[in-house]
């Protein structure tokens, strides 16, 4: 056997085939994804779950516990013990429903809001030099995917 052999298929050859495309796919998102939670602002303290909240807060707005739980795919008490941690260090506000006196409404504070726009900036700021990297080809490329693969993180 030669060394050939062994060698992995790249990522054209793999993603020839659905299943082969997903492998790719998920691979590349996962290191991606790694790469951008090492930019991270440094003075944040807050977990990649905790922030997942406050930018489901930024997207959707005004939401009850039960509706953060099932965006971040978590079980409600999980959700409100997050929603407890968050409110105590002033990310979040929580108020009473005018509707149904049983739910909590959360919102964005603007401590939590400008936490979470900070680490943004600087994960931006990477991604966006490293765009600069690619040509005007690939960049249309991406930017023809980006709506796709924002539909299946949404699935």
């Amino acid at each position: 056997m030669t060394y050939a052999h062994y060698m992995a298929p790249t990522i054209e050859q793999l993603a020839r085939t659905d299943a082969g495309l997903a492998s790719a796919l998920r691979l590349s998102v996962a290191r991606i994804f790694r790469r951008l939670r090492a930019e991270r602002d440094p003075d944040n303290e807050l977990s990649i779950g905790q922030l997942a909240v406050l930018g489901d807060l930024r997207r959707e707005g005004e939401q009850t516990v039960g509706q953060l739980a099932k965006l971040q795919r978590v079980q409600p008490p999980t959700m409100t013990r997050a929603v407890n941690n968050l409110a105590e260090e002033g990310y979040v506000v929580r108020r009473p429903s005018e509707h149904d006196g049983r739910l909590v409404l959360v919102s964005l504070s603007d401590q939590g809001a400008a936490t979470l726009a900070a680490d943004r900036k600087r994960r931006d700021a990477w991604l966006a030099r490293e765009l600069r990297n690619l040509t005007a080809d690939e960049r249309a490329v991406l930017r023809a995917a980006a709506p796709i693969l924002e539909r299946l993180a949404d699935a």
